[in-house]
């Protein structure tokens, strides 16, 4: 038989302790000796590790609010002043001057040197307007109304494109046309603008105008030709009918204001092809200056052949000549057409004896309706129509007597202007 069982009393060797029966995992460790260090080693790297992390993240936090704020004063300083250092943009360099001829800076460059700006003063009135050499003598065209403040002895300065200035003396005007000549002495080197043929001008064609729009001299604008042949009064503010004046006249879109009056209306070859005279205001007015409104897009201008022959005539011999058919005309009339008049405005005969209407066979109490086949609705309109034309032109009249419609041709005859 095997030995026996040693008992388990004193003095005998204990059993080995069972090391997870008492296991506590919150218990205060007893003091042993310290265990073996194979691992020691290991777990300081970790903690000084975790250490120098936690010491890294606090650092980096303190270095991104540092450069956080030293950044937006640093944005606010860059957008206060511009930057640390000098800025510079990009920009297109220095080109040559010159532009295309058919351009409005091409036909501008040509024109301002042969346009003036007038200043007239006298009778306690002084106005602004504008004109245009005509030729190398100095003789300059412009509108009757700009140099009538003038009178007959007040004062007329002409300012070139240069700055230069010149007194002027007037040649001849009419206010019928609203054409005037004046004259400077002493200037050499003067440039006239080119004429052109305002027949050729048509409905939608470039055109650009220059002038002294409230006393802003040299002042360039462009537009188009808005309508031709557009039968137009103006003036009349003296009462009598003698300052009216009767245009059939170019309309233009191109910007004219007050001082505008006088200026040219270039083509798109920079050749005059009309005299700027009048807009409509806004008011619904229709002044030789404008009226003080401003452009409101409706401008009119004399026709340069119109102008051609008057400042021809003006130069020549001081006065213009008006054609005429020799018949007096009923103003108060407002049906469609021309009525002739009872009687003359000066008591006698409303149709001139041996006059042109006369040799026609026009009588009292016609109603003249068209004029070479277009119609005409107005004594005013028929005056214009006959005023485009000259003396010795032949002019195909259409009138109403007693319901019947007749035809009848005619020479225009001559009257000296006002």
């Amino acid at each position: 038989m095997g030995a026996p069982l040693a008992a388990p009393e004193a003095g005998l060797a204990a059993p080995a302790a069972d090391p997870w029966a008492r296991y506590d995992p919150w218990a205060v460790p007893a003091a042993v000796a310290p265990l073996q260090q194979a691992d020691a080693v290991e777990e300081d790297v970790k903690r000084r590790r975790g250490r120098r992390r936690r010491a890294l993240v606090g650092g980096a936090l303190v270095i991104a609010l540092v450069s956080g704020v030293a950044g937006g004063v640093v944005g606010v300083q860059l957008e206060r002043n511009g930057g640390i250092g000098a800025v510079e943009l990009p920009q297109a360099g220095v080109e040559a001057p010159d532009r295309d001829p058919g351009s409005v800076a091409g036909i501008a460059a040509q024109a301002l040197p042969s346009v003036v700006t007038l200043h007239v003063s006298g009778s306690g009135t002084a106005g602004t307007g504008t004109g245009f050499v005509l030729d190398d003598r100095g003789h300059i065209l412009t509108n009757d109304h700009v140099v009538e403040p003038a009178g007959k002895n007040g004062e007329i300065t002409v300012t070139f494109h240069s700055g230069d200035t010149a007194e002027a003396t007037v040649v001849g005007r009419d206010s019928g046309y609203d054409l005037a000549v004046v004259r400077v002495k002493g200037v050499r080197g003067l440039t006239p603008l080119p004429l052109g043929n305002s027949d050729n001008v048509q409905v939608g064609d470039p055109v650009v105008a220059i002038g002294a729009p409230f006393d802003l001299a040299g002042t360039v604008t462009s537009g188009i030709i808005s309508a031709r042949e557009r039968p137009i009064t103006a003036g009349g503010e003296k009462g009598d009918g003698s300052d009216v004046s009767y245009v059939d006249a170019l309309q233009t879109d191109a910007p004219i204001n007050p001082g505008n009056s006088g200026g040219p209306l270039l083509d798109g070859k920079g050749r005059v092809v009309g005299i700027n005279s009048a807009i409509r205001s806004a008011d619904g007015g229709l002044d030789p200056e404008g009226g003080q409104s401003g452009s409101i897009g409706l401008g009119f201008a004399i026709p340069i052949n119109q102008g051609k022959r008057v400042a021809e005539e003006l130069i020549g011999t001081g006065k213009a000549t008006h054609p005429v058919i020799g018949i007096t005309l009923d103003m108060e009339y407002d049906g469609d057409g021309a009525r002739v008049a009872a009687e003359g405005s000066d008591g006698g005969p409303p149709v001139t004896t041996g006059g042109p209407g006369a040799k026609a066979g026009i009588r009292a109490g016609d109603v003249i309706t068209k004029v070479d086949g277009r119609p005409v609705h107005s004594g005013e309109e028929l005056i214009v129509k006959t005023r485009a034309h000259r003396p010795g032109d032949r002019l195909e009249l259409t009138l109403e007597r007693n319901g019947v419609e007749r035809t009848v041709s005619l020479v225009l005859g001559s009257s000296d202007g006002d």
